[in-house]
């Protein structure tokens, strides 16, 4: 089977992996531009194409005004289908018709529930106890094409949203492969969505940062597990912002205490007031500096009982 493979991120390797180990035969790889990061803003290639050239296979970047160019050098190579991660660009027709096989997708949510860019971490901090993947083919709009496929995982109560995304980029790898083998053999029948009980997650931004400390104990410690590790949660203490990078609940009970105020401090962590409940802080950074567990950072930052941290 002849694929064009459309990605990105970290998230869209194992599948681009996937397709090779299987033996699809992968005769173009699209992706986003090599963009400046790192402290020495050097270009990078994202990590579809670090992958891809890993593998020999030829790389197209998308990028500003490339929409026409990328349509027809993708359409002259007459896949038999185009498989799209984490891509980042909405596909237009005729794309999204051409296909024999169609425009699969793998979505890291159990759709309808979070279409939109940002399924995993919006599910974590809803308190969802379930997410999973879905293959589905796409259709014009966002995630709500039928579906070919789902796979469900549990969300384990001490995973961050990192964690959770690197288990179900494998999981979407392996449903993929699956799933395409069904397609050819028409052993698979695709499902309309339903917008009953569809929820957006949109892109994350770094005014969903800072901690609410007035919200209840589990809330706060959803918020750090779904925006670790990007773009991470933050506090002032006093004039300081602090970056709390990990977390747990230490009580369910009230403290009587203002949230946001230190009731203890020991070796394990720092025990902080919630709306409800108190959770203990055991990994704290100063912005620019490396995360450390709490008892390094005290070495060098001094809290005390009666501190108080504010959003």
């Amino acid at each position: 089977m002849k694929i064009v493979f459309m990605g990105s991120p970290d998230f869209a390797v194992p599948s681009l992996e996937a397709l090779v180990e299987n033996r699809f035969e992968v005769s173009l790889v699209v992706t986003q531009p090599d963009r400046r990061a790192g402290r020495g803003r050097k270009m990078l290639p994202t990590a579809v194409k670090a992958a891809a050239l890993a593998h020999d296979l030829p790389v197209m970047a998308f990028g500003k005004g490339d929409r026409k160019a990328v349509t027809e050098a993708i359409l002259a190579e007459k896949p038999d289908a185009v498989v799209v991660v984490a891509f980042g660009h909405i596909l237009r027709e005729p794309l999204l018709s051409t296909p024999p096989l169609g425009c699969i997708n793998v979505h890291a949510s159990l759709l309808p529930r979070w279409r939109g860019v940002s399924p995993v971490q919006y599910a974590m901090m809803h308190g969802d106890n379930w997410t999973g993947v879905t293959i589905m083919n796409m259709d014009k709009g966002v995630d709500t094409g039928p579906v070919l496929a789902q796979r469900a995982i549990g969300i384990n109560p001490e995973e961050t949203a990192g964690d959770v995304l690197d288990n179900l980029a494998g999981q979407g790898a392996d449903l993929l492969i699956h799933t395409l083998r069904d397609l050819a053999n028409k052993r698979i029948e695709s499902i309309a969505q339903s917008d009953a009980g569809a929820v957006y997650a949109p892109k994350l931004t770094k005014t969903l940062s800072a901690v609410r400390w007035d919200r209840s104990v589990v809330t706060v410690h959803n918020q750090i597990r779904a925006l670790s590790p990007w773009p991470g949660t933050t506090s002032f203490l006093g004039e300081k912002i602090i970056k709390v990078t990990s977390a747990r609940p230490m009580s369910f009970l009230d403290s009587g205490k203002e949230p946001g105020t230190v009731l203890s401090l020991c070796d394990e962590g720092v025990e902080v007031a919630c709306g409800e409940g108190s959770l203990l802080l055991t990994g704290l950074q100063v912005p620019g500096k490396r995360p450390l567990p709490v008892a390094e950072f005290l070495r060098g930052f001094s809290i005390r009982c009666g501190d108080t941290f504010c959003s």
